[in-house]
This record gives structure tokens, C-alpha cells and sequence, in this order.
């Protein structure tokens, strides 16, 4: 009866919504301001008009076919023979073995609109130089090139410059590491802080002398630092154009590792103080030091209105190509773009670093002998033995030739008569004699040139912005345009190589375990931001902004400041020294524990029924967190007999998800906030891979959370828990050496190991495990009659025996990897039950967990893998993890940039092992034409795909020995690391089967079910127990922020408060960051577990927070420094696929 019922009621529902769409189009169409009544004949634009209501009134009824097929689903799952337990509430067991769970009753429907999924299909913008053929031409042969050992000889005719002088730019500058051999504060205690108390008095001697700057992090800590009077004088010498600041981040952020919100917050807080202490908006990028260069970057700039930037550590071969084409600067466009939106003039440095000896020219032996801190009696000399002189009037005219020699020949690598020379090094101009020594010495060179019009030139010094301005002037166009015949790049820097063989690819995974903390303080930063944002917004709508603790403000602002240090590409990339781990560690770890309290506070009043018995106390938290164990959640006890427990949901989209927290009574019961109970699947916390704890268990049941909401569950310990049941354990065990006790009420059952695959299952998913190794073999989707080779194999990589060894930034592998072996066969662990099963395999470097959820939506369609690794005791060993499949790939794979986009790759023969891995921040996957397998990450790691089927991730890595790249120490502080993955087989649907020749196409992008994975992955719930209240708890409810649903292809990237002019507190003002996704709709949908509908890009703000007004809504640049016209509070703003935003807005 209860059945029929519950089918009528979904019948009832389709009807209603087809009636209702059909009754929106016809309206919708009658009601168009477009159309015109006529007597007559149709005019022919009438005719058009028509034609374009009839296609938009078919779309409409397309649109309405995807959503009532949706919910047919839905009902065919309630109507299922095996979709309804006999009770109608317990889980049980189907036929087939899977266990079957109460539907939640919540029918749930994707509609992504057509025209949401052309993007990926659509027209591209022609580039030039498309880096995929550039690599596929070079022969990287590495041919000894004389003076300039890594190009060629470069000739000139003397005669070249009488019509047009040569124009030289001479930029000082010093490269200055927010933590390396030393940390953040011993650098600026020892130079930095020299650095500009230098500056001040040197700059300010000769209006001519110019410098630049770049990390923000350290000018912060001097400017707090010194009295006002100094302070006046750099603002003169900033205002007067002698200093300027170049990119204007807290760091010179890596782009490897980095994920894009971590880069694009560390700019923001850069430019904001800028912005907010000096009134500077900075014009142009600064990257030499970065160990390789990703495309995200140039876009990041471009959004924040920079015009120009500078790139140094290329690959040399492809430094060598350039040079030879006079290709080194370009236009650097994204590869998805349709036109030319997202181009940046960008200049690549053509020699091998960014010191003096490689930036005059292409000689370095004369280059040194212009570095005039290496004049003799410094600590520092020529390697080629011919110091610098001191200038003179009698050497001046030969010194003056020489020098001009070079500049002429690094001028003839470009196609414009100007010439950038970097003059400085890591922390250069830290005494006072080095200012005296480079400014005076060139000042008396630039004045013998400039003063002899023979030589038809003209030298100065400059800044960045200075010679980019020159450049577009030389060729007639703005700042920022296109030079005329200036080449268009697309695509990305990696693998970066210096030398020989030398790639740097081992950084790419060097010391996992900080890589990992890394984007935990990010998804509790963004956690926070969103809260605290909503919290303060909500406290001033009901006017009790004086009882909330605003100064919270304060931690948001250490963390961010914090984790920005964290992007400097010695911090994130694991190539400082210990020590210096340890500080970035230490302030992570500091920034962690402030963040949770950000978030328990603003939690605290957002959940409170009545806001008028909200009392903060500093001394009495609310609400308490728990620290992350696998899954969501949980390793600190839930005491019973009564808790409530209150669960954040991080992700912009509703969450129907598994959850585990441990309890300390097997008697659990789960109930929600209208008090409905929850299924709740018993399991035992294991201490070690036999044993079972006797004090604390796991419990695991489904919840449905608002999107970026709280949502509150009443935990407590009942005789009566009908609905709480037991996971059914099994262990494999090498013969029966070991004796296994089960703990009242959980029992477990022991065999031995046979050879005999073994299987998992839930309602979505069945995997194949092999019998021997207990790793997994197969995965078939229940949809799908095809079980899939999907085979898990772990190896190891040695390194070279002589010569250059592997160390924290080159892999320099010993040959191809070799089988992981170990004497004894593992110990499995099986697990089932009714919400999720699982198989942990024990080895002795790495215990292997991969989980399935029987949950519908997007949680249960992947495989949660966790491997935590141990390599302590190892040698010179890197542990790697290799997927095999049957997928005929082909030698294409597709890796993710910082993960904003993903970036095709090839396997190329012709280079070593170690050039063929690429980062992997949040994914990497293979496809044919049938099949596409991705593993998504929730740290940055190395990846390769080495054979056709096959997926390889460096997991960690630990080397006894320094690389030569001037750390001084090897990867020897290896810490227990857990990898955390999401594994998703999707089928191509067959409309969309399209030869693995298109597949190969210079741009990819995930499916929607993979961005949505990668977002829980990397966005786990957090839960956050209610501290028990001697007064009693009083009533909470459910936080649900939206008003409406966000579209299911934006990401909504931060909600970030904005400081206060004078103050450290919020102003009235927050940073609205919107990423619209581009996403790949060939690949066959499935129901997310929410209502997930497309927009075309279009989203309406001002009905998009619950229970606050939008005063404001203004377009600003992506860093908040460049304004557009405000919006009226009730437009909508349109995104274009893949496109980042940031508005102002106002919330109250």
C-alpha cells in the first residue's frame, strides 16, 4: 500500500512538472518583448524571430525530457523490486548480494543545457606555438652551443642599429626566498631587512637608480617594522616610479604544486596591502625562480589586470628553439580560449639563470666581469676566472664596447630593439658597498654610452614595467596589446630541465605529508571564509554585530597569510631544509587550530534557533572539532549517552554522503533534526591489522547537507537501535599463524589467503580483488554489463649508482621501476554492510584502503583510496603506484594545471623516464573511445603514464642525498603519510564515441561527475560535536545558507571578507569568487544526489543568499584592485565557461 502510494505520488509529480514546463515555455514565448503583432505578411526578420522562438521552444521541451526522465528514474527506483526493503525502513540484502537502503525520498534530477556542453566541443583560438608540437619537433639533443653552452652563436652587423639605437634597461633586482637554507624570519633578521633599510638611503642618492621587488610577505614585515619616517621615504621613492612591485604576491608562488585558490588567495592579500598601505596596483609579472611554468598563471594575471610578464626556468632545449625563431616573447593564450581574451605579453629569459653571468648576454665569462660584487677582495668571484674591474676613465670606452657587445647579441634572440638586463641574484643588496659597487660602476658605463652617439645606444637603468612600456611603444601598440607579427603560445612550461638529463620532476611529490596538510588548511580556510563571511552578514541583519566575535578576523588574516607562505616555491614544493619544514609546519599547523575556531564560532550563532540566547564566550567554545581520519571524519570520541553533532558541508552543491565518527557505545543511534532515524552501520576501530579496539567504534550513516550549510544530528546511546547494524568482517590471512578476536558486538571471521579473486559490492559498483595480493583488479559499474580491468600494482624507483643522484627537486631514476617485494603475503581486511564495504590490504611500506559508499549520487559512484605510506626505514627508494587498465590510451594523458584546467601530455620515447612526469595537483586521467578512468587527488603528486592503460603516481620519496641545486641536504624526514584518492571509471555515452585521434585534441576537460568528485575529495565534511552544557543545550537547527540552488557548473571559490582601511576587522564589504567550470558532456550522466540544473553561465545573486539583502554588487578585477560600474542589485551576473570573477558585493 505504501508503495502504490508513494508511486502515485511520483506519478503525480511528473505530470505536474510537464505541465508546469509546458505552461513556462508557451508563456514564455507569448510573453517575448521580441515579438511583434503585424497585419500581413511576415517581414523577414519576423520570419527569423520565429524561427529562433520554435528552436529555443524545442530546447525547452529537450530541457523538459532530461528532467522528467530524471525523475522516472527516481520512481523506477522506488518501484524497483529491489529498491524498497520489506519493512520499508530497515536496509537489506537483494538477491544478488548488494545491500539495498531506504530511498530518502528525494527524487532528484540533472538538466545540463546543450549549449552548457558546446564549450568543450566549440571553435578554439589559433595559436602559433602550440607547446604539444613543440615538443613532438625537438630533438633535445643538447648540442654544445660554444660560449653559450646550451644555444648557438649569435652574430650581429654593426651597422643594425644607425636607424633605430638600441634601447637597455637594466633592472635591479634581488631574489629573496621566504624560507630555503633558512626560515622566513632568519632570512629577514640576516638580509632582508638590509635589503631596504639600504634601499631607502641608496635609491634616494640618484633619481636615475631603479629597483624592483616582488614578495610582498617580506616588505609587510619591515614596513611594521620602522618608524614613519621611513615609511615616508619609500612611499616617495614608490610614488616616484624608482621602486616598483613586480606580480605583487605574498610569494613568488610555485606553479606546480599550488592549487589555484592558494595562488589566487596569496595575490589577493598581496595586492589588498598594496592596495590599502600604498596605493600601488602592480602592472607586471615576476617569476624567475619557479622550477617550471604553468598556463593557469598568465590567466590569474590577466584577470588581475597586469599587462606584462616574465618567465625564467624553461626547459633549455626549448629555451634554445625559441631563441633561434626570436619566439621569446609572446602572447601566451589559454588553449580553451575561443578568441584572444585571455592573451598576456609574456617574455621568456633566454640563458640559464637569472643571476648576472646569464643575463648581460650569452657569454658569461664576460657577463661576470660586470657583476661588480665579484670585484676582487668579495667573498664571491668568477667561476671562469677573470674578475671584474672597477670603472674608470681609463677603461671605461673597452669596458663600454664589451658590454655593448653582449647586449647587442642578446637583442638580435628578440624582435625589438630593446633589451632587458636583469642585474641582481638571491638576496643581493644587502650591504650597503654592493649598492655603491653595481649603481656607481654602471652609472659611469651608461653615461660613456649614452654620451657617445657612435655607439647608438641608449642605457639606463629601469624597471620591469619600464622596459615592457619601451617594447610596446617600439611596436606603435598599448600597454598590453599584441605587438604586429608578436607569435600566440598556448599551453604550459613542465618539465623543467637545466642540465644534461637533469629534470625536475622528483618536486613534484618531495615530502607528501606537507603537500597533503597544504590543502587541508586550504578547504579550512575557504571553510571559514564562507562562514565567518555568513556569520558576520547574518549578525549585522539582526543587529548584533556587537556580540559577535568579529576580531575572528584576525585569524582569517593569519591563516592566510600563513598558507600563502606555504605557496613559496621552496615551501609546497618540499625542497627546504629540515629546519625550515619544520617552521612551515609549525605555522600551518598554528594557522589550523585558529581556522577551526573561525569556523566553531561562526557555526555557533548561525545554527542557533533563537539568536537572542546566543552568548559567545572565549573560554567556552560551543562546539568542539575533531581531527580528520580516513573518511569524513572522526578520530576523537563521541561520548554518549547524548550528543548532538553538527556537520559542516564545505561544498557549494546539497551533499547526500557518508559519514563516520567514533563512538564509545556499539548501542548508537542516529537520529536528524526532525527526528527521523538513520540507518548507521556498526564497525570496529582497528590498532593494528588484527586487532580490534575495544574502546571505541565507528559508526557510518548517510546524511543529506545544505550546500555550504550545518546541519544538525542527535547521536546517543539507546537500548532500542533496530536501525543500527553490524559490518560483517573478514580476514585473509597468510596460513593461521595469528590468533583474531572479534569485540562484543562486532565478531570477525579469519581464513586463509587463496588465490581466488574476491569481490565488493554496492547498488552502483562491484570490484574484483585479487586473492594473492589483495590489491584491486577489476571494477564493473552495476549499469554496465562490462567488467573492466582496473588492476592496482605498486613499485619502486631506485636512483642512479654514480654521478648525479635523485634528491628533493631532480628525479634521476636507476632505470625503470621494479616490483614492490615483500617476504610475506599481506593481511586483508574485508568489510561489509549495508552503507559501505571496504578491503584494506596490509603491507609492510604502505596499507592500501579502498572503499565503496552505497549512497546515490555522486558519493557512491568512485572508489574513496586511501594508501598510507612509510618508507622510514628505506634508501634512496621512491614508492610508486601504477593502474593498469585495458584502455587503449595510446601514449596520451591528461594531467590537471593547479587545478583550474587540465593540460593533454604525451609519452615521449625520445626523452628519459623522469620527462615524463608531469603534477598532478587534483587529477590525472586516460581514456579511449569506450572508457576514461581518472584518479583524482587530495595532495599534489607526481604522475606519468609510461605505457598505454596505465597510470602511475609517485606516493613518496626518500633520498639520502643533495641534488646539487644548492639545498645542501637530502629527503630524509619522511613522515607516516596518508594518500588520499577518488578512482571513477566513466563510459563514453554512445552518442558522443568519438576515435581516440579527436580525444587527442589540444583541449580536455572533466565530466561533471568528475568535477563534483574532486570537490568532495578535496572538501570533506567537517564535523563539529556540541560541547555538553550544564544548562542544557539550547534548540538548534539547520543552517542552510542558499536560497537557491547554485548552478551545478560553478564553483563558488571563496566568500571572502574584506579587511577595514584603518583596522584589523571587516569592512561592510566581502569578495564574491565565482569559477564557472568547463565540462566535458560526452561522458554518460548519472543522478549527483541533488538537483543539479546549468544556467548558460547566468546566475542571479541577489536571490542567492538566504535571508540577507544584497546592497551591492559590483564586477572587480580578480584581485579587487580595479572596479567596474556597480550592477543593480537585482541583475544577474553571466559567467563564459572556464571563466574566474570576483564581485564586491554587499550582504545585510
Amino acid at each position: 500500500m505504501k508503495l502504490k502510494k508513494q508511486v502515485t505520488v511520483c506519478g503525480g509529480a511528473i505530470f505536474c512538472v510537464a505541465v508546469f514546463s509546458l505552461y513556462l515555455m508557451l508563456d514564455r514565448v507569448q510573453h517575448d518583448p521580441s515579438r511583434r503583432q503585424s497585419g500581413g505578411n511576415f517581414p523577414r526578420s519576423q520570419i527569423s524571430v520565429l524561427q529562433n522562438r520554435i528552436e529555443q521552444l524545442e530546447q525547452l521541451l529537450e530541457e523538459n525530457h532530461q528532467i522528467i526522465s530524471h525523475i522516472k528514474d527516481s520512481v523506477l527506483e522506488l518501484t524497483d523490486t529491489g529498491a524498497v526493503s520489506p519493512s520499508g525502513q530497515l536496509p537489506f540484502r537483494s538477491a544478488n548480494g548488494s545491500w539495498v537502503l531506504p530511498f530518502d525520498g528525494r527524487p532528484t534530477f540533472l538538466a545540463v543545457k546543450p549549449q552548457d556542453c558546446q564549450f568543450a566541443l566549440g571553435h578554439r583560438g589559433q595559436a602559433d606555438l602550440q607547446m604539444l608540437d613543440v615538443y613532438s619537433l625537438l630533438s633535445f639533443d643538447n648540442v654544445d652551443g660554444g660560449v653559450w653552452k646550451q644555444g648557438f652563436e649569435i652574430t650581429y652587423e654593426p651597422t643594425e642599429w644607425d636607424d633605430e639605437p638600441l634601447q637597455v634597461f637594466v633592472v635591479p633586482h634581488s631574489h629573496n626566498d621566504p624560507g630555503w637554507v633558512k626560515t622566513f624570519d632568519k632570512y629577514y633578521t640576516e638580509q632582508t631587512q638590509h635589503i631596504f633599510n639600504n634601499m631607502v638611503v641608496k635609491l634616494t642618492e640618484d633619481p636615475r637608480r631603479k629597483f624592483i621587488w616582488s614578495e610582498i610577505s617580506f616588505f609587510v614585515k619591515w614596513w611594521e617594522s620602522v618608524d614613519t619616517l621611513k615609511q615616508e621615504a619609500m612611499r616617495k621613492l614608490i610614488l616616484g616610479g624608482q621602486l616598483e612591485f613586480v606580480t605583487g604576491g605574498w610569494v613568488m608562488t610555485d606553479e606546480a604544486n599550488a592549487h589555484y585558490f592558494a595562488m589566487i588567495d596569496q595575490l589577493i592579500e598581496g595586492h589588498q596591502w598594496l592596495e590599502r598601505n600604498l596605493g600601488v596596483i602592480p602592472c607586471s609579472g615576476w617569476a624567475v625562480d619557479p622550477f617550471g611554468h604553468s598556463a593557469t598563471m598568465p590567466y590569474l594575471l590577466k584577470k588581475a589586470n597586469l599587462t606584462s610578464m616574465l618567465i625564467q626556468r624553461v626547459h633549455y632545449s626549448i629555451k634554445k628553439h625559441f631563441a633561434s625563431t626570436r619566439s621569446l616573447e609572446f602572447m601566451w593564450r589559454q588553449a580553451w580560449d575561443p578568441e584572444s581574451g585571455t592573451d598576456l605579453f609574456c617574455h621568456m629569459m633566454p640563458f640559464y639563470s637569472y643571476d648576472v653571468p646569464h643575463t648581460c648576454g650569452p657569454d658569461p665569462k664576460i657577463c661576470c666581469q660586470f657583476d661588480f660584487k665579484r670585484l676582487p677582495g668579495s667573498r664571491v668571484n668568477c667561476p671562469w676566472k677573470v674578475p671584474p674591474r672597477a670603472i674608470s676613465e681609463t677603461n671605461v670606452a673597452e669596458r663600454a664596447q664589451v658590454l655593448l657587445d653582449q647586449y647587442r647579441k642578446k637583442s638580435k634572440l628578440f624582435r625589438s630593439k630593446v633589451v632587458l638586463v636583469p642585474l641582481g641574484d638571491d638576496f643581493r643588496y644587502d650591504k650597503a658597498l654592493e649598492w655603491d659597487q653595481q649603481y656607481i660602476n654602471y652609472q659611469k658605463l651608461f653615461d660613456y654610452m649614452n654620451s657617445h652617439p657612435e655607439m647608438h645606444v641608449q642605457a639606463q637603468f629601469g624597471t620591469l614595467t619600464d622596459y615592457f612600456s619601451a617594447v610596446y611603444k617600439a611596436n606603435g601598440v598599448v600597454m598590453g596589446a599584441r605587438p604586429p607579427a608578436y607569435p600566440v603560445l598556448s599551453g604550459d612550461f613542465f618539465v623543467y630541465a637545466d642540465r644534461e638529463d637533469h629534470y625536475w620532476s622528483g618536486y613534484y611529490t618531495s615530502r607528501p605529508f606537507y603537500k597533503n596538510l597544504d590543502r587541508i588548511l586550504e578547504s579550512h580556510l575557504r571553510g571559514a571564509e564562507i562562514l565567518y563571511s555568513l556569520a558576520v552578514s547574518h549578525a549585522r541583519h539582526a543587529r548584533m554585530e556587537g556580540r559577535y566575535p568579529t576580531s575572528d578576523y584576525s585569524l582569517l588574516t593569519d591563516a592566510r597569510r600563513n598558507i600563502g607562505l606555504f605557496q613559496h616555491h621552496d615551501a609546497i614544493t618540499g625542497t627546504a631544509k629540515e629546519i625550515v619544514v619544520i617552521d612551515y609546519g609549525t605555522r600551518l599547523l598554528r594557522s589550523l587550530i585558529g581556522l577551526k575556531r573561525v569556523i566553531i564560532n561562526a557555526a555557533h550563532f548561525l545554527i542557533m534557533k533563537n539568536k537572542d540566547v546566543y552568548r559567545f564566550y572565549q573560554t567556552e567554545p560551543f562546539l568542539e572539532t575533531v581531527r580528520r581520519a580516513p573518511c569524513v571524519s572522526v578520530t576523537r570520541c563521541l561520548l554518549l549517552p547524548c550528543r548532538y553533532l553538527v556537520l559542516f558541508n564545505p561544498v557549494e552543491q546539497e551533499r547526500l554522503c557518508l559519514v563516520t565518527v567514533l563512538v564509545n557505545s556499539a548501542r548508537v543511534r542516529v537520529l536528524t533534526e526532525d527526528g527521523q532515524t538513520l540507518p548507521v552501520q556498526l564497525s570496529a576501530q582497528w590498532a593494528s591489522a588484527v586487532q580490534m579496539s575495544g574502546e571505541v567504534y565507528q559508526a557510518s550513516f548517510m546524511a543529506r547537507l545544505p550546500a555550504l550549510g550545518l546541519a544538525v544530528f542527535h547521536l546517543y546511546d539507546s537500548a532500542d537501535s533496530p536501525m543500527t547494524l553490524r559490518s560483517d568482517t573478514l580476514l585473509r590471512l597468510p596460513g593461521h599463524s595469528q590468533s583474531v578476536r572479534g569485540v562484543d558486538p562486532l565478531p570477525v571471521r579469519s581464513q586463509a589467503a587463496d588465490p581466488q579473486p574476491f569481490y565488493i559490492q554496492t547498488q552502483s559498483l562491484m570490484l574484483g580483488f585479487s586473492g594473492t595480493t589483495g590489491l584491486l583488479e577489476s571494477v564493473r559499474r552495476k549499469d554496465d554489463a562490462q567488467e573492466v580491468r582496473v588492476q592496482m600494482q605498486f613499485f619502486t624507483y631506485g636512483t642512479r649508482p654514480s654521478k648525479d643522484k635523485s634528491g628533493a627537486y631532480l628525479f634521476i631514476p636507476d632505470g625503470n621501476a621494479k616490483p614492490y617485494m615483500q617476504k610475506d603475503q599481506p593481511i586483508v581486511r574485508v568489510v561489509e554492510g549495508p552503507l559501505f564495504a571496504e578491503v584494506v590490504a596490509h603491507y609492510q611500506h604502505f596499507q592500501q584502503t579502498v572503499r565503496i559508499h552505497n549512497v546515490p549520487g555522486v558519493d557512491g559512484l568512485s572508489l574513496d583510496i586511501t594508501t598510507l605510506v612509510d618508507i622510514r626505514d628505506q634508501t634512496n627508494k621512491e614508492l610508486a603506484m601504477r593502474i593498469v587498465t585495458d584502455i587503449q590510451s595510446e601514449g596520451t594523458f591528461y594531467t590537471d594545471l593547479n587545478g583550474f584546467q587540465i593540460q593533454p601530455r604525451r609519452y615521449l620515447q625520445k626523452l628519459p623516464l623522469q620527462a615524463n612526469f608531469y603534477p598532478m595537483p587534483t587529477m590525472a586521467y586516460i581514456q579511449d573511445s569506450q572508457y576514461r578512468l581518472t584518479l583524482h587527488t587530495a595532495q599534489a603528486l607526481g604522475a606519468s603514464s609510461l605505457a598505454s592503460g596505465q597510470l602511475e603516481v609517485i606516493l613518496d620519496r626518500r633520498l639520502m642525498q643533495d641534488d646539487n641545486r644548492g639545498l645542501g641536504q637530502g629527503l630524509k624526514d619522511n613522515k607516516r603519510t596518508a594518500n588520499r584518492f577518488r578512482l571513477l571509471l566513466e563510459r563514453r555515452s554512445s552518442r558522443s564515441r568519438v576515435s581516440v585521434v579527436v580525444l587527442q585534441d589540444r583541449v580536455s576537460f572533466p565530466s561533471l561527475l568528475s568535477h563534483m568528485t574532486s570537490a568532495i575529495l578535496n572538501h570533506e565534511v567537517l564535523a563539529l560535536p556540541v560541547i555538553p552544557k550544564k544548562r542544557g543545550v539550547p534548540p538548534l537547527r539547520t543552517f542552510s545558507p542558499l536560497a537557491a540552488a547554485l548552478p551545478c557548473d560553478f564553483h563558488l571559490l571563496n566568500l571572502r571578507s574584506i579587511q577595514n582601511q584603518d583596522s584589523h576587522s571587516p569592512s561592510p564589504h566581502t569578495a564574491l569568487l565565482l569559477h564557472r567550470l568547463g565540462l566535458d558532456c560526452g561522458l554518460e550522466a548519472h543522478n549527483p544526489g541533488f538537483n543539479c540544473t546549468t544556467t548558460q553561465g547566468k546566475l542571479a545573486v541577489a536571490a542567492l543568499f538566504r535571508g540577507l539583502d544584497l546592497q551591492l554588487l559590483q564586477p572587480m578585477s580578480l584581485t579587487l584592485m580595479h572596479a567596474g560600474t556597480p550592477l543593480s542589485n537585482g541583475s544577474a551576473v553571466a559567467l563564459e565557461p572556464m571563466e574566474l570573477a570576483t564581485f564586491k558585493i554587499q550582504l545585510h
